[in-house]
């Protein structure tokens, strides 16, 4: 599979550490864009941002990137975490970045475009915002952990969002919690 994952200046640094080390970047094309303030964030939570080796990484203004172009096949594209700002830039259709261009591309092509905003709360202008891109046909999954697997560290929370962006992408994981219906008949004698 060829991915990219970008990340904005919103706060949940984990949740890109966390996709990055359950994506497996032998098995898969992995590029990485982030914006300078992402960088920033990232320093700020988690001291210095792990990338995984085989993981490409891109600067944020670097429009040579193949992921840019409609003619470069890619399988999605994940934002995360994604600021309400660039949830907008997106929105309004700009591309003056690799990043942005990239989700106007990801767009335009039918391509899987997953977004994943942190922030909270939503004003008006968010929420239109979400709803053009839902109609744009983006896939918006906010960072909001469950908790039925019980977790029992941050780690394991961040896990229960990152396990939903590897579902929306396609990508297998076993440690991921399946909920099962405890209201059906027990099968065995």
């Amino acid at each position: 599979m060829k991915l990219v994952i970008a990340a904005t200046g919103a706060s949940g640094t984990l949740y890109l550490q966390r996709l990055l080390e359950q994506i497996d970047a032998r098995a898969n094309e992995v590029h990485l864009v982030m914006s300078g303030h992402a960088k920033q964030v990232a320093a700020t939570e988690v001291d210095r941002l792990v990338v995984p080796d085989g993981v490409r990484q891109h600067a944020e203004n670097d429009l040579n990137v193949p992921f840019v172009s409609g003619s470069a096949r890619f399988d999605a594209m994940v934002i995360v975490p994604c600021s309400m700002a660039t949830l907008g830039r997106i929105a309004s259709g700009s591309s003056d970045s690799a990043l942005l261009r990239a989700a106007d591309v990801f767009l335009k092509e039918r391509r899987k475009l997953i977004v994943v905003p942190r922030e909270t709360p939503w004003s008006l202008i968010h929420a239109r915002n979400v709803v053009t891109l839902l109609e744009a046909g983006a896939i918006v999954l906010p960072a909001i952990p469950s908790f039925y697997s019980r977790p029992q560290s941050v780690s394991d929370v961040v896990d229960t969002v990152v396990w939903r962006i590897l579902d929306q992408i396609g990508l297998p994981n076993p440690r991921a919690y399946r909920w099962k219906d405890e209201s059906a008949p027990n099968s065995e004698p």
